[in-house]
């Protein structure tokens, strides 16, 4: 048997009223996944404990069947552990998000989706005219970086809001707060003249792209836990194809092998037919194959309900129908997003998300076959898992 777990970041949301009350997963064309809700079973399932922030680090543990309460420590130190980079015991990380600020308000939390070239040039110039023996920046993805901080515990303690969370806002009343938050607030602050005259940013103003005005530093977090491996917990070999940094850090941490596909990107520019190849060439070397998309959350955090339909169709056209021609006495899969993205708020909630489970075993029950693979209708079987991590459990079997 085979298992392939398919994450469609974000992919669930609210009922948009400016598209007849229907949410995303309803309004895309989604012909394979319907055909595999009806034969399959289909459910909610909370993947974010009560009380924990609604974050793809918490989301994505509890799909790969860890429990959040117990391993869950912060997210950028699994992003850190991701890109390889050491944690000591007195040094703390937190994500440094390139981020545009005009007129004093949140104009683009990932500079107009910066590219990674750009990104990595503007991060090397931070860290040569910001860095010390005791600040470190990163380069990583696009927009998502890392800054390591020495002997400064107490920036953990900072109310940091993730800039993701505040579009067109004053920034002013959302800066970090509280102890530990002097140092964040000036790297932020000396960032910006760093910024302000790099070519770098020359040439997108030129180009009319959105320009990165400043870091924005949040998601602290220190060492990292100690998790027991995959295939101790499960019994077999695992690989994972993702583009971004936390569910990459999140497989290494747990001995869950990590693939590099080129063309499968954290943006919305992501190569489907690339990740759906490599899953299909993955899944006859390993026992389980995680497919982690994230431009449905990348087009829900910009308030782009057509991108997040069009990015849900492709997952169908090119991922799903690869999925679907298997035999299906030889191949289990879940598929689900890890959280819910709503168009409206433009963040992540923690309400419970649609699963699908489909394959050898796995028929409708309690009220009857799903017609669609949507929230509606997952919520209309009456199947509910109330702890996340259990759903691992319930795809192998």
């Amino acid at each position: 048997m085979k298992y392939c777990v398919l994450i469609i970041d974000g992919a669930a949301g609210w009922p948009l009223a400016a598209y007849g009350g229907k949410t995303c997963l309803e309004l895309a064309h989604t012909p394979n996944m319907d055909a595999m809700a009806k034969a399959g079973l289909v459910g909610l399932v909370y993947t974010v404990p009560p009380r924990m922030e609604p974050s793809s680090a918490c989301a994505c543990m509890s799909v790969l069947g860890y429990d959040p309460r117990t391993y869950y420590r912060g997210r950028s130190a699994i992003e850190a552990h991701g890109m390889g980079i050491p944690i000591g015991a007195d040094q703390v990380v937190f994500r440094c998000n390139l981020a545009a600020v005009r007129d004093g308000r949140m104009w683009s939390y990932n500079c107009g989706h910066i590219s990674t070239s750009e990104g990595q040039v503007l991060i090397s110039s931070l860290n040569e005219k910001l860095g010390s023996d005791d600040v470190h920046f990163y380069p990583g993805v696009g927009y998502r970086h890392i800054c390591k901080i020495k002997g400064r515990q107490d920036t953990l303690l900072a109310t940091c809001i993730p800039p993701h969370d505040i579009p067109d806002k004053a920034i002013a009343e959302f800066l970090p707060r509280g102890p530990g938050s002097d140092l964040l607030r000036e790297l932020m602050t000396r960032s910006e003249p760093v910024l302000r005259d790099h070519p770098i940013n020359s040439e997108r103003r030129a180009r009319g792209d959105i320009p990165a005005t400043m870091i924005w530093l949040f998601w602290g977090s220190g060492t990292i836990p100690d998790m027991p491996a995959f295939k101790e917990m499960y019994g077999l070999d695992a690989a994972v194809i993702s583009g971004v940094d936390i569910v990459r850090g999140l497989a290494r941490m747990t001995g869950i092998e990590v693939l590099d596909v080129t063309g499968v990107t954290g943006d919305m520019n992501n190569d489907y037919v690339a990740q759906a190849i490599a899953t299909s060439k993955a899944l006859e070397r390993y026992d389980m194959v995680v497919v982690h998309v994230e431009a449905t959350d990348e087009a829900a955090h910009a308030g782009l309900a057509k991108d997040k339909i069009e990015a849900i169709e492709k997952v169908d056209r090119e991922i799903v129908s690869r999925l679907r021609s298997w035999d299906k006495d030889a191949l289990r899969v879940l598929v689900l997003p890890d959280h819910a993205t709503p168009i409206e708020v433009q963040t992540h909630v923690a309400d419970p998300v649609p699963f699908m489970l489909w394959g050898s075993g796995f028929t409708p029950i309690n009220r009857g076959r799903a017609n669609r693979f949507t929230e509606a209708e997952a919520e209309a079987t009456g199947v509910l898992i109330e702890a996340g991590y259990n759903i691992m459990g319930k795809l192998i079997g």
